[in-house]
């Protein structure tokens, strides 16, 4: 696929814009999988590079992309504690877990464990998830030099042993996570930890534009058709509109829309105030935070922030790869035969809301249905978020999967990263996914192999 290269010395940085891909694929394509390249219509992106997940997708106008540079700016650049002398980017914390979005998203792709960057601990009341009330929603991991920094994590493995079907063995890894330090008192008794690993960013203004009602036609709360599969909607009020929405953003979907999730994320994360979320990230019982300088009243302007709600709504989706090998082609009708597609959905067409064009009207196929699944006690960590139980979790998004480990140097998946590999990913599925697990565990050495090629391809 043709390149066009574009110099932006504005910004001093060099991209690469990729030229509108043909959305040649028929519908039967589409719903067969077998050949379809284009996971993401016009918003696909022909690259297997490092810097896969970081271009922008096609049909943006001149100003979309002078925004889509600011916000990538904005991302990826360090926060600064207040004053400073970078008065844009001052106002970090006073506690905090990263510096940049780009510490949990680096090149817009996956976090990990084990590197103190795209992990964090978010704390909630397993009867209520109501906030811990001394280190309120999330823990803080980092503060600044005048602050108390409330804690670190630790994480401990235990192996596990299995066997498939036909005695070949496999090992799992069972976590066991703690919070050390707690340096302004105990969490309450009631307090249940709830490890998050920062997701990668394609696709998601796609996502957003998916329209309600092809949500609300997968859901069966109550399993009506008894096929085991449950899945229902999350609702929260959403930041930006003040209104009950869909959820269809983090691991529970519990976020509505991007802008909720960026300006939510500046706050939580980073420790900046927003239009949106103007108090600081701190309880009353963190004195230590008290009266620091900040960043200003809010420390992210609403034009920045928004660049950045752009940047995050308009990152392209890689083209599929090996789509006609003989193995992937069989993994994908294993993929359909063992019941994955009952929660990985394929089939969706973004409607014509907001006011970005070159998002509307799409052919997508992100192998997720957004809605909540009861996953079972291995994966349980027993915290609600809103409508979600301690047991339920989103369906992640599929596309891209494939890659992570050319972009993130890792294969660490599931929401704490507990899984090396697809393979262990799978494993670790339970609840309404027991029947598609136990059915690849059932498969021969060579199927499984097919199925995990076809995901690879992704």
């Amino acid at each position: 696929m043709k390149k066009t290269l574009v110099l932006l010395f504005a910004f001093g940085i060099v991209v690469l814009a990729c030229k509108k891909a043909s959305n040649s694929s028929s519908d039967a394509e589409i719903t067969t999988d077998e050949y379809l390249v284009a996971l993401a219509g016009d918003c696909s992106i022909d690259d297997q590079t490092t810097s896969a997940f970081t271009y922008q997708i096609n049909g943006l106008t001149t100003e979309e992309g002078l925004q889509f540079f600011v916000g990538n700016s904005f991302f990826n650049q360090n926060w600064v504690e207040a004053p400073s002398s970078t008065e844009a980017r001052d106002g970090l914390g006073p506690l905090f877990n990263a510096h940049s979005c780009a510490t949990c998203h680096f090149k817009d792709g996956r976090g990990a464990p084990f590197t103190n960057s795209g992990l964090l601990f978010r704390l909630g009341n397993t009867n209520d998830n109501s906030p811990d009330q001394l280190y309120g929603g999330q823990l803080q991991d980092y503060g600044v030099l005048a602050a108390t920094t409330e804690g670190s994590m630790n994480i401990s493995y235990v192996e596990e042993v299995g066997y498939y079907d036909d005695g070949t063995s496999y090992s799992l890894r069972r976590p066991t996570y703690v919070v050390n330090g707690q340096n302004y008192g105990s969490l309450q008794g009631t307090t249940g930890i709830s490890p998050r690993v920062g997701q990668q960013m394609i696709g998601l203004g796609l996502l957003e534009l998916i329209p309600n009602g092809q949500i609300l036609a997968n859901e069966d709360p109550t399993d009506a058709n008894g096929d085991g599969i449950s899945g229902r909607a999350n609702y929260a009020i959403d930041a930006i509109t003040g209104t009950l929405m869909i959820g269809r953003f983090g691991w529970k979907a519990n976020v509505p829309t991007i802008g909720h999730q960026v300006a939510g994320a500046f706050n939580g994360d980073i420790g900046i105030t927003s239009d949106y979320f103007g108090n600081e990230n701190h309880t009353s019982y963190q004195t230590s935070c008290n009266g620091l300088p900040n960043g200003g009243t809010p420390e992210i302007s609403l034009q920045n922030l928004q660049a950045v709600m752009l940047y995050a709504r308009t990152l392209a989706v890689p083209y599929r790869r090996n789509v006609k090998n003989t193995n992937v082609m069989e993994g994908a009708r294993l993929f359909r035969s063992i019941g994955c597609v009952s929660c990985h959905k394929m089939n969706f067409s973004t409607g014509s809301g907001g006011s970005i064009a070159a998002l509307k009207g799409q052919k997508i196929v992100p192998y997720t249905d957004l809605l909540l699944h009861d996953m079972g006690d291995d994966l349980a960590d027993n915290v609600p978020d809103h409508l979600a139980t301690g047991r339920e979790w989103r369906t992640q998004p599929l596309w891209g999967l494939g890659l992570i480990s050319t972009v993130n140097s890792h294969t660490f998946l599931l929401h704490d990263g507990r899984a090396r590999s697809i393979e262990e990913a799978i494993l670790w599925h339970g609840g309404e996914a027991n029947n598609s697990r136990n059915s690849f565990k059932a498969l021969s050495a060579t199927q499984r192999a097919q199925l995990l090629a076809y995901l690879e391809s992704l």
